[in-house]
């Protein structure tokens, strides 16, 4: 039996840190070295030594690549895909120590230097010498490590159990890592003839509250879904108000009809949604002048449980409406007040059919060109494309206005959910009983509330409920796609079991050692264990 290279919590720790060593931020070129780096870390093992052509990269987008290694069993059918992403979100919130971030025993001793400076609660769990400080620590590479660590001990003790290592780049924005690795799943399933039985990740747990040093596991994850709505009034001179409407007031009663609406919220096994919020909202008016901004646009944070994408649809047209008929009574107020006939009531629309106006006036292939002309910009995310493609369509339909289209912006990720699953049932059991060998209380959430890759696999709308986010979405099929077929073919529960650590996306993100480095690889290779006894059974 060969010697283990991350076998104990001192080489698993200094593993974490050479793997947060490598900053990896979305969209930088750390973010596209990074898998390359571990693909060689990796071929460092026996195991990929001999069989190199387990260790595969694949691109994600143009220089974005995922990382795919796989120990196979060579009698073993039963297959556990490990998932993890690799990038992280920015450190300027670090200041001048953000050339630490990356850097976890030097940040976390420079910030006892700093003590005073960080809130309450980071500043007791720094002295009390429980925690690594650092971007990345918590959110996610501890999980890759761990993950990582399960791999190397398997090929070693040959477990009679296949273990698919999946590591995506761009998971804190579109997840565009894992949507092409959707793909490459199935595809590696008919190849090797394997069987997946559970999808399993292992982000962080998340306290549920300040003071909350509670150990979570999750058995599904929360959906999220972004409406979004293209405002065009009626410019005029500010001098003349009353000829035209502003895009903001038509704005103002949809935010208002949309912030913390309760409609929209959902509840399952005692969890309910965080109800709606804007995530942007601004008018399109680049510069100064005395003409009235006439064109808009806003972004609403839905999360989800159950509700697919065209029931989401169905019900921000309900809200729509209900917003632009509030309007249209005020603004007829208004015209009856100041003796005017008015512009005309604000109608509402989805995309799609603006889109089927604008190509029966202007000829598909103007329409094709205009949007092409659109995606040309690389300095525009999908969200900002989304908007100016609406926007574009309703200049060319000024005869609509004044209205307000309705769309989606990307990332979409649906709601997962393996509760009732014998298998999870089981399995939360074996990490339970793992955890409490070192007086750890676990508790189990249905629904992980930081959004993660797991949206991806084991989806269950067998009918048509993607399709209105198809027709509906302006960059779909062009920078943005799901792979829904093949989230079809990927049926298998989900569990997410990882470290516990707090402040994710902040500057006092950081990672509980014992949890860490002692009890969650104790939990994880448990459940490993726990599953190959079951997978001996039919090899």
């Amino acid at each position: 039996m060969g010697k283990l290279l991350w076998g104990t919590p001192a080489d698993l720790r200094a593993l974490l840190c050479e793997l947060v060593s490598w900053e990896s931020r979305t969209l930088t070129e750390g973010e596209k070295e990074f898998p390359f780096k571990v693909q060689k870390k990796l071929q460092s093992l026996d195991y990929f030594q001999q069989r190199p052509e387990f260790l595969q990269l694949h691109e994600a987008d143009p220089g974005r690549n995922l990382l795919m290694a796989l120990y196979e069993h060579p009698k073993a059918v039963d297959t556990i895909v490990l998932i993890s992403h690799f990038d992280t979100v920015q450190t300027e919130e670090y200041g001048d120590l953000e050339v630490l971030a990356c850097d976890p025993e030097e940040l976390t001793k420079k910030l006892f230097e700093r003590k005073k400076e960080l809130p309450d609660e980071a500043r007791f769990d720094l002295e009390s010498g429980k925690y690594l400080f650092g971007r990345g620590t918590m959110d996610m590479k501890m999980g890759l490590a761990l993950h990582m660590a399960l791999i190397e001990k398997a090929g070693i003790e040959q477990w009679p159990l296949n273990l698919v290592l999946l590591t995506v780049p761009d998971e804190e924005v579109n997840s565009a890592g894992m949507r092409i690795a959707v793909e490459e799943l199935v595809k590696l399933r008919e190849q090797c003839g394997l069987s997946y039985r559970m999808f399993f990740n292992s982000e962080p747990a998340f306290s549920q509250k300040p003071g909350d040093e509670k150990h979570y596991i999750y058995s599904g994850t929360l959906g999220k879904i972004m409406p979004a709505a293209a405002f065009y009034g009626k410019e005029t001179h500010v001098g003349e108000p009353l000829k035209g409407m502003t895009a903001n007031y038509m704005a103002s009663f949809l935010a208002q009809a949309m912030e913390w609406n309760s409609l929209y919220r959902e509840s399952d096994f005692g969890e309910s949604t965080p109800l709606p919020v804007s995530l942007q909202q601004k008018d399109l008016k680049m510069q100064y002048s005395t003409q009235t901004p006439y064109r808009a646009t806003a972004l609403y944070n839905v999360f989800l449980m159950k509700r697919n994408a065209s029931e989401v649809m169905e019900l921000f047209e309900q809200t729509a409406r209900q917003a632009a008929a509030v309007c249209n009574t005020a603004y007829a107020e208004l015209c009856r007040r100041e003796g005017i006939e008015g512009i005309g009531e604000v109608r509402v629309l989805r995309y799609e059919q603006l889109l089927a106006y604008a190509e029966i006036k202007r000829g598909t292939d103007f329409v094709a060109h205009l949007k092409k002309e659109i995606l040309s910009h690389p300095e525009w995310d999908e969200r900002d494309k989304s908007l100016r493609i609406a926007d574009k369509l309703m200049i060319q339909c000024h005869e609509l206005a004044p209205a307000i289209v309705l769309l989606f912006a990307p990332p979409y990720y649906p709601a997962v959910n393996s509760s009732e699953d014998p298998l999870i049932i089981e399995c939360v059991a074996t990490v339970k009983e793992a955890a409490a060998e070192f007086g750890v209380e676990v508790d189990q959430i249905h629904y992980f509330n930081g959004l993660c890759d797991l949206s991806y696999v084991n989806y269950s709308d067998n009918g048509n409920g993607w399709s209105s986010y198809e027709r509906n979405t302006p960059v779909w099929g062009e920078t943005y796609s799901i792979p829904f077929a093949g989230m079809l073919e990927l049926q298998a529960p989900v569990l997410n079991v990882g470290p516990f650590g707090k402040d994710a996306h902040q500057y006092t993100e950081r990672l509980h050692i014992d949890s860490a480095f002692v009890q969650t690889p104790h939990m994880l290779e448990s459940l490993m264990k726990s599953l190959c006894k079951q997978a001996l059974e039919t090899v």
